[in-house]
């Protein structure tokens, strides 16, 4: 147990300040932006209270707002991300998740790649809708979700690869 909650709280906090310091600074063709500090919503272990889970998924973002001065749009989209984490490792990984016999590293490189994309794009969508906040704009929040979000599900992927141990 103190174990999980060591893991959880480093990789919160690095995620968190690698957003801050290093990713909250590159900005590609003035629309691309990479949030891979959702990865600590992603990988949040399954089996944990969702009344917890949706407590810091929500202090996740909101924590990026603060620094961001991004007056909550993070905060909900991590929100929704939270929320729909459920339906998507439903889709994704069927049985499996039901039962509870999900470990992320050792899953096929196409179900991480879907699980990880799916959320990846909703919280995009939700994110920047919330930032444009207008219907006139669909096209520029669609192509700044589908540009931003490949762009940060490899990011997702190369960490979620790189610094995962892969336990038979």
């Amino acid at each position: 147990m103190k174990n999980s909650v060591l893991i959880n709280s480093v990789r919160f906090l690095s995620l968190v300040l690698a957003q801050v310091l290093i990713f909250n600074n590159i900005d590609f063709m003035g629309y691309i932006n990479p949030y891979p500090y959702m990865l600590f919503i992603l990988v949040f272990p399954f089996n944990a209270n969702r009344s917890l889970y949706l407590i810091l998924a929500f202090l996740t973002g909101l924590t990026i707002d603060m620094f961001g001065n991004s007056g909550g749009i993070h905060a909900a989209a991590c929100l929704v991300v939270a929320y729909f984490r459920p339906i998507a490792l439903r889709l994704t990984f069927g049985v499996s998740y039901e039962y509870n016999a999900i470990k992320l590293p050792n899953v096929s490189f196409y179900e991480r790649l879907v699980y990880i994309s799916s959320l990846v794009f909703v919280h995009h969508l939700v994110l920047f809708s919330l930032e444009v906040f207008n219907i006139s704009n669909i096209i520029y929040i669609l192509k700044k979700t589908l540009f931003t979000g490949i762009f940060t599900s490899i990011l997702c992927l190369m960490f979620n690869i790189l610094f995962s141990s892969r336990r038979e």
